[in-house]
This record gives structure tokens, C-alpha cells and sequence, in this order.
């Protein structure tokens, strides 16, 4: 998104900023997820940013969909307050025969060979538990997504961490002609 101004849409609870990530991205807008500045954060730290252009549109589509919107913040690329952008929240480590993809407190280890999941650790969520219970032990791409079977910041952060961790294993292997 080029520096113009922006509005955040800001909501009460992960579930609903992962719904609006989902709807608004199926409908073509553009989008980023990000977390709000600090002086803006509620009880769910995840946000959407969206042209200032588009912010009705989207906001009317959320509503049609029943996608509960706590505020939008509109934010002037004259301001200094600055959104966190999850993708910068990425870090990869490599230790040899493993890769470890962490986002935000999540972390997904994998077997660079087979891709198979060693490793879910980090979070403080509830469901983080469950979440290692059933990635562990599965290969990516092939078993479920954090996104499917997790509704809090940790498995939304876990998800982005698997979607990395996924476009690593797929560039490793493409690079092998497999």
C-alpha cells in the first residue's frame, strides 16, 4: 500500500479481524493486517488497514457479511503514529536439517527435507495446547492450518508463521525439482 492516507478498522476479538481478513481479501480489496498503534489497542491487538477511497465500501460489506466492527481510525500519512506490520513481525532460522519460522511469540519448527512439523512452541493463548497436538507430526500443506482449527492472536500469528514456513518448504523443494 503506497503512503496516502489509510484507515484502520479495529475490533474487539481476533475472530472478527480474521473474518474481515478473509471476506475483504475474497472481494478484492487491498488490504493489510496490522497492529494498531499502541494508543489504539483494545482487546484484540490485530487490525485492517484499507484506503481511505475504499473504507465505506468495505465497512458496508463487513456489515452485510456480520463481521463486528468495534472503530475505524482514520490515520493521515501526516501522522506519527505508524501501524506494526505483521509481515515484519517474520523471523526464519536455520539449524541445518530444521528451519524454525517464528511470528510475533509463535514459533513453527519443520524437517527442511520432508516438511514435516517437529516443533509448535510460543503463545500464551488457550488454544495453543490443542493447536501443537494436531500440527505436530504432519507435513505442510498437507495437514490442517492453524486458521482452521485456532480462534485467538496466537493462532492467528501461528497461521502466518505456517504460511512461510509452507512458502520455504515449497521453495526448497522446487529448487530440488521435486
Amino acid at each position: 500500500m503506497e503512503e496516502k492516507d489509510k484507515a484502520l478498522i479495529v475490533f474487539d476479538y481476533i475472530y472478527h479481524a480474521m473474518r474481515a481478513k478473509h471476506v475483504l481479501e475474497e472481494a478484492g480489496f487491498n488490504i493489510r493486517e496490522v497492529a494498531p498503534p499502541v494508543d489504539y489497542r483494545t482487546g484484540c491487538d490485530l487490525a485492517i488497514e484499507v484506503g481511505t477511497d475504499d473504507v465505506d465500501a468495505a465497512e458496508d460489506l463487513l456489515i452485510e457479511k456480520d463481521v463486528l466492527i468495534l472503530d475505524i481510525l482514520f490515520m493521515p500519512s501526516s501522522t506519527s503514529l505508524t501501524p506494526i506490520y505483521l509481515t515484519k513481525l517474520i523471523k526464519v532460522v536455520d539449524y541445518g536439517d530444521y528451519i524454525m519460522v517464528r511470528c510475533g511469540n509463535m514459533k513453527i519448527t519443520f524437517v527442511k527435507e520432508t516438511g514435516k512439523i517437529v516443533n509448535i512452541s510460543g503463545g500464551g493463548c488457550p488454544d495453543i495446547p490443542y493447536l501443537g497436538m494436531k500440527l505436530y507430526g504432519t507435513v505442510l500443506g498437507e495437514g490442517p492450518r492453524p486458521r482452521e482449527i485456532g480462534k485467538t492472536i496466537c493462532a492467528y500469528t501461528c497461521e502466518h508463521a505456517y504460511e512461510k514456513a509452507l512458502e520455504i518448504f515449497n521453495e526448497l523443494h522446487g529448487k530440488k525439482g521435486k
